[in-house]
């Protein structure tokens, strides 16, 4: 008996071993549509078991991928009718320039939030290499984000999965005319957004280099030094907190005034194809977990500290929640 017929037969074993070839992706998938890797595994959970009760409808007219795709878009353009599109800081509030008032932490669905790469916790299946293009690119999720759900869905499944213009209709139940129009008001949004900002990148021994030299300054206090590694119109965001500083004065001036009155220890790892620091703040001896950070590094240095500080998100990294204060 195949593996789809023992699965239909009510096999769990069989059906495991059918669609887990394919959870890593999907998992990538669903992060794209909803921008949250929580809300990515409620929508891969829903799938599976809507895939687990319809299996005996699937008539292999299509592949088996592209009808989990099928399942997995259409769980996350439901999901999205219930909750709010997903932003970055600055799309959000305007930047601040003083440092005494970061504001109240907004409500953790508000914003994007990290994807933690598979060198950084993942499976280690091929799978994984979904992950690690340009598309989980911070900004670039954040720019699908601002569309509506369809196109978002279309821009997905053509531009990134590569499925032709007839394959997406049927996956989603319209005209192949649809899908090109859809996907031609979507290039053009997403064109418009931010994402070009943060696409330059050093060579990556550059950029190891260049977080080495922060983490080590950083870790030392030396506020100068990590200034000087600084490009002129870096950000510094910190969802859920409101608060994000616009340029070198004033991400200095916060840096200065708020961030180095504790010490700290840094863990190196990666997440949205960029370098990514684990920011454990010291309090008392002890070494807690505080902040996840993205470093989008350029040519003209640090352009851009993503840094989130939720604990459900931090939860989700694969990185320890306390570091001996001794430990190297």
């Amino acid at each position: 008996m195949t593996l789809l017929a023992s699965a239909r037969a009510g096999d769990h074993r069989a059906f495991d071993e059918l669609v887990g070839p394919h959870r890593r992706e999907l998992l990538v998938h669903c992060y794209r549509m909803l921008g949250s890797i929580q809300d990515a595994e409620d929508a891969l959970q829903e799938t599976l078991l809507a895939a687990w009760r319809g299996l005996a409808g699937f008539e292999q007219r299509s592949s088996l991928r592209s009808w989990l795709y099928r399942i997995a878009t259409n769980c996350c353009l439901r999901l999205t009718r219930n909750r709010p599109a997903r932003v970055l800081s600055f799309d959000h509030a305007p930047p601040l320039t003083a440092t005494h008032d970061l504001g109240a932490a907004e409500p953790a669905e508000l914003f994007v939030e990290p994807w933690p790469d598979s060198s950084s916790g993942g499976t280690g299946n091929p799978e994984d290499a979904v992950a690690s293009k340009e598309e989980v690119e911070l900004a670039f999720i954040a720019a699908l984000q601002l569309l509506p759900p369809n196109q978002r869905a279309v821009l997905i499944l053509r531009d990134v999965l590569a499925f032709s213009s007839a394959e997406v209709a049927d996956l989603l139940g319209t005209s192949t005319p649809s899908v090109n129009s859809a996907l031609q008001r979507a290039r053009s949004t997403v064109g418009a957004a931010s994402v070009d900002r943060y696409a330059r990148r050093l060579p990556g021994d550059e950029e190891q280099a260049l977080v080495a030299a922060l983490v080590a300054a950083w870790e030392r206090a030396d506020v100068d030094s990590v200034i000087s590694l600084l490009a002129r119109d870096v950000r510094f965001t910190m969802p859920p907190l409101p608060a994000w500083f616009d340029g070198r004065a004033s991400v200095e001036r916060f840096l200065r005034e708020r961030v180095f009155q504790t010490p700290w220890r840094f863990v190196r790892t990666r997440a949205n194809g960029r370098p990514a620091i684990g920011g454990y703040q010291g309090v008392a001896g002890r070494y807690a977990l505080g902040s996840l950070t993205l470093l989008h590094v350029g040519p003209d240095g640090i352009e851009w500290f993503a840094s989130f500080l939720d604990p459900a998100v931090l939860d989700h990294l694969g990185l320890p929640p306390v570091l001996d204060p001794v430990a190297g």
